[in-house]
């Protein structure tokens, strides 16, 4: 076991909340990613660095790693690595202290406690003390970052958060099964009824005024539904998209209180 290793499963926006966290902190992060990440906010996610080499966020850099050299020599460089491993093989490997499901699936996509002294979860399709040692809170709301002993997070509500009074009007999903061919840019401010993209010939319009704070990566294959962007409606908050979101600074922070937690219960015994 290595007890300053943490693996972090995803490094979409929430995960880059969490990965912030952790890393500021002193901990030696691996990303695991797949090899073809589907972020919307792509500029607040690490996960782009599967695709760019690189990525620097809050004064953090980011790199892509292809093998075990390449994540001690990012150690090295106070950077974290992401690699593209979706089956999670660098976790045997390592031996961390603890693994962190940050995929926000809404789903158990392999996790289990068997895999670290110390595995961590968010959000519904977990259950604390049966798949994962603890579960964070992710919904909206009163219960945000709370952590959970014992049982599972609140249901998927299916509804986003109310941002300005707007909720499902903010996001743009795919309205056919395609490729995306994206029109505007995160950070653009759009009109209602603007083209942000279309899918094979279909367009998804802006049904609000706003600035685009989401959009997925140019030429991505898509699924009819799948959330490929969103609009916040906050025009003076430019910011917020080049910015770690205050859901994923809490969630960030409850992760790492839940990992001092438990590792301070593997030193006790």
């Amino acid at each position: 076991m290595n007890g300053d290793i943490v693996v972090v499963r995803g490094g979409g926006d929430i995960a880059s909340g969490v990965i912030q966290k952790l890393h500021r902190v002193g901990f030696r992060l691996l990303v695991l990613e797949s090899e073809h990440p589907t972020s919307v906010r792509r500029t607040v996610s690490f996960s782009e660095a599967v695709y760019d080499g690189s990525v620097e966020l809050e004064g953090i850099t980011a790199v892509l790693v292809k093998n075990t050299i390449e994540i001690y020599h990012a150690w090295a460089m106070d950077h974290v690595p992401v690699a593209a491993d979706p089956k999670g093989e660098y976790i045997g490997k390592f031996k961390p202290i603890a693994v962190v499901d940050a995929i926000i699936a809404k789903r158990n996509t392999g996790m289990h406690r068997g895999l670290a002294p110390v595995t961590i979860a968010m959000g519904p399709g977990f259950t604390a003390k049966k798949d994962v040692d603890v579960v964070i809170e992710s919904n909206r709301g009163h219960n945000l970052g709370r952590l959970i002993f014992e049982g599972e997070a609140e249901p998927n509500t299916g509804m986003p958060g109310n941002i300005a009074g707007y909720t499902k009007e903010r996001v743009l999903n795919a309205p056919v099964d395609g490729t995306i061919t994206t029109v505007r840019k995160i950070g653009e401010v759009v009109k209602a009824e603007d083209i942000i993209a279309s899918v094979d010939g279909t367009e998804i319009l802006s049904k609000i005024d706003g600035i685009v704070r989401g959009l997925i990566r140019d030429g991505t294959y898509v699924t009819n539904g799948l959330k490929v962007g969103d609009i916040d409606p906050r025009i003076e908050q430019l910011e917020n998209c080049y910015t770690i979101s205050d859901k994923a600074r809490a969630i960030g922070g409850a992760v790492l209180e839940a990992l001092l937690i438990e590792i301070k219960k593997i030193k006790n015994l």
